[in-house]
């Protein structure tokens, strides 16, 4: 029982390592598997099967035979271990280190060697020895092909082909059996460039291309943090210019005993205050969602993935007809789960509906390329900021999220929001939400129609000094 649940978790593990890769890292493994398999193929087909016919024909003849197959198996073996430096090699990922090639070299020439005395003694068919001749250099070619360039290989193979055609006739070899033995070796041969070298120089492209996409991310991310500083700094750099000469010139009018000093400190708290809510406006309007913008958005990155995408009930009801504070946070979920799905999983089809009940909006997010991969990134309240934070943006509006397989296929998943239409009103404990979905800053009266709270005591500037307000921070958004 222990052997056979091991078995089964060895080959849970297998499936589950392969849905965890990429769609490109899947390619990459199905192409050195499949060239690795065709190595054995061949191995099984044309170098072991003629050698049946060796028997009765002596002890030297089957000690030649046993060795031959041998020295190929150890030929092979090395192949095998050769494909994947050979294939980081051929797209400059990684540099072959040429000692790799002088054993399989060698055991080429051993095994050419065996085949022409094997012959020589009588001890082959002569209609087997066309098959096994073909097979013999399959091994060494397979990783060689990657490593030098085409035209070079099939210089080689072809002064191979010579040599090994010119030993045969020295050692008896005529006719029929000599042409037959060039034409399947320089078949063979051809079968090697014709199918390594395109799968190498597609590979090759396909981890440029990814490569590119890769940067192009990291040059979007870079461009947008540089024009976020341009406008933190537009928003802030006059207005604290103006706060510092202002309360240098209160200083001195204080220290002269004039009362415009009063003026001037009511001026700088407005100021400050004005600040502080067009830094508010500008992180909302960085970090703020748009449904219809995130939707769109969504399903042009996905298609562009090559993922299709359906998209439901946008139109209605549930999606343009939505208060302003839903619209934005569902438009929030869709971005952070199309994101995450890319970056996550690995789907075919993904599907958006947005449905609208008596009280709420619920928006679904299904894909079917999950596996064993989050496609939210957050694994849970407690780890990661996808998952947890958005519960807590929806949270916060009185919504609810779940996200999780749909039935027993691990493949599905689905993410639910759900979003009452009453989010745009009060929010819990009697604080207005404003048109974002967000609540006011804590400690103070809640953001007049222009945005800015008025001065404590709800007294506009004038001479009399106003009480000092708390200190208060700017809310931190989610």
């Amino acid at each position: 029982m222990k052997g056979v649940r091991g078995v089964i978790g060895r080959v849970r593990g297998w499936r589950r390592g392969w849905h965890e890769r990429s769609k490109l890292q899947r390619i990459d493994l199905y192409t050195r598997v499949t060239l690795c398999a065709m190595v054995w193929l061949f191995l099984l087909t044309w170098g072991f099967l003629p050698l049946g016919t060796i028997f009765g024909r002596g002890s030297w003849a089957l000690a030649i035979g046993a060795t031959l197959l041998t020295v190929n198996v150890a030929q092979s073996l090395l192949s095998t271990f050769n494909v994947r430096p050979a294939f980081d090699h051929y797209r400059g990922a990684a540099p072959f280190p040429r000692r790799r090639l002088r054993l399989p070299a060698v055991l080429l020439v051993v095994l050419s060697g065996l085949l022409i005395a094997l012959m020589a003694g009588n001890g082959l068919d002569d209609r087997a020895l066309p098959v096994m001749a073909m097979d013999v250099p399959i091994a060494f070619g397979i990783p060689y092909a990657l490593l030098v360039p085409a035209r070079k290989f099939l210089l080689h193979a072809a002064a191979y082909i010579a040599a090994f055609v010119a030993l045969l006739a020295a050692f008896g070899g005529t006719g029929t059996p000599l042409l037959a033995t060039a034409l399947t070796m320089a078949l063979g041969l051809l079968l090697v460039i014709i199918s390594v070298r395109p799968s190498g120089w597609s590979l090759s492209v396909m981890w440029q291309a990814e490569e590119a996409r890769d940067m192009q991310a990291r040059l979007a991310v870079a461009e947008e943090r540089l024009r976020f500083g341009r406008d933190m700094h537009d928003v802030l750099g006059r207005n604290l210019s103006v706060i510092a000469l202002k309360s240098e010139l209160a200083v001195e009018l204080a220290q002269r005993g004039n009362p415009a000093a009063v003026d001037q400190m009511v001026e700088v708290q407005r100021i400050a205050r004005a600040s502080q809510q067009e830094v508010r406006d500008v992180v909302r309007g960085y970090r703020e969602a748009d449904l219809p913008t995130e939707l769109m958005g969504a399903r042009g990155v996905l298609q562009a993935a090559g993922i299709s995408v359906t998209v439901e009930g946008a139109d209605g009801p549930a999606g343009i007809g939505a208060p302003a504070a839903v619209q934005a946070a569902l438009g929030w979920v869709v971005r952070e789960t199309a994101t995450n799905v890319l970056r996550h999983g690995d789907p075919r089809h993904c599907s958006i509906r947005l449905t609208r009940t008596r009280d709420a909006v619920v928006l679904e997010i299904e894909n079917d390329g999950a596996g064993a991969a989050d496609p939210l990134g957050g694994g849970g309240d407690g780890g990661g900021s996808g998952l947890a934070g958005l519960r807590e943006r929806l949270g916060a509006l009185g919504g609810s999220l779940t996200a999780g397989p749909v039935g027993d296929d691990p493949d599905l998943f689905r993410v639910t929001a759900t979003v009452p239409l009453t989010a745009s009103g009060a929010a819990p404990g009697g604080r207005p939400y404003s048109a974002s979905g967000e609540r006011p800053a804590s400690g103070g009266p809640a953001a007049s129609a222009t945005g800015e709270r008025p001065a404590s005591g709800g007294r506009a500037a004038s001479s009399a000094p106003p009480p000092s307000p708390a200190p208060s921070a700017l809310p931190e958004e989610r």
